[in-house]
């Protein structure tokens, strides 16, 4: 069993990275909007900007109160889509309940969508012409390419249907050659569908949802859960204890998928600063 370290692999793709925007003459720029005082959110917003002065990428962040209206955020994504200095549009979900975040994000232009989630973005994945995916996901498959685990052939079953998530996980499992099952709260015995991977990612968001017996013996184990458990202590969706001794490899939590995430925003904000 080899615990993946997302924390060395994220650390090695950002000394890339860093090097690359180094011998670049202009910078990229990453905007990133938050609205409210969520305090989850603030944490992840102020590791974004954090990441993007590492790397030399110019951030630009944009804090709005709780108050704003559907208007005044759509206009300010308006302007930022215009700007030419601004490569990457970052809208940090979730939204106060009164604002509608799906009509927002139709304000950010597809060649500034670094999240990947924008209809065109997600279309080019079905097609296998994917150019920004996703950073969870896209982060999953950078940590397997490192470990030398190639997708092809194997049986992946993907838990959770998210389109952040599980869908972009699956599609990207398939567009490298595996044979892809998805699961969620309807599959009818879920354990057994779980026990037949080879490669078994869990994005369900339940803590220590996955249990040995769903754990086939060799398999590699990709923990995307955020989670606390009884005794208010960060946890992933497996259970990693039980777990770990049955897999090839597997993703702790802290420390695995998710120092991958942010990265990958900034891979993202690379690459559409590039193709502009």
């Amino acid at each position: 069993m080899k615990i993946i370290d997302g924390k060395a692999i994220a650390a090695e793709l950002r000394a890339d990275l860093k090097k690359k925007i180094e011998q670049s003459e202009e910078k990229p720029g990453l905007a990133v909007i938050i609205v409210g005082e969520d305090p989850a959110s603030q944490i992840y917003v102020r590791n974004k900007i954090k990441a993007c002065g590492d790397l030399g990428i110019r951030s630009y962040a944009y804090a709005l109160p709780e108050t704003t209206s559907q208007e005044e955020l759509e206009t300010l994504l308006d302007k930022l889509g215009k700007d030419r200095d601004v490569d990457g549009i970052l809208l940090q979900l979730p939204l106060p309940k009164h604002l509608d975040s799906e009509a927002a994000s139709k304000h950010i232009p597809f060649e500034k969508d670094v999240d990947g989630f924008s209809a065109e973005n997600l279309g080019l994945l079905m097609q296998h012409k994917e150019e920004v995916v996703a950073c969870t996901p896209l982060g999953v498959m950078k940590m397997l390419e490192r470990e030398g685990i190639d997708p092809t052939g194997k049986r992946a079953v993907v838990i959770g249907r998210s389109e952040t998530v599980g869908k972009p996980m699956a599609m990207l499992l398939l567009n490298a050659n595996a044979t892809v099952t998805v699961c969620h709260s309807k599959t009818p015995d879920l354990a057994s569908v779980c026990a037949s991977a080879d490669i078994l990612v869990s994005a369900v968001g339940k803590a220590k949802f996955v249990t040995a017996d769903m754990v086939k013996e060799g398999a590699v184990v990709i923990d995307v859960g955020m989670n606390r458990d009884e005794n208010g202590k960060l946890c992933g969706d497996v259970d990693f204890e039980n777990v770990k001794d049955k897999t090839s490899y597997i993703t702790p939590v802290p420390g695995g998928v998710g120092p991958m995430t942010i990265t990958m925003l900034m891979y993202n904000t690379y690459i559409r600063f590039k193709s502009k």
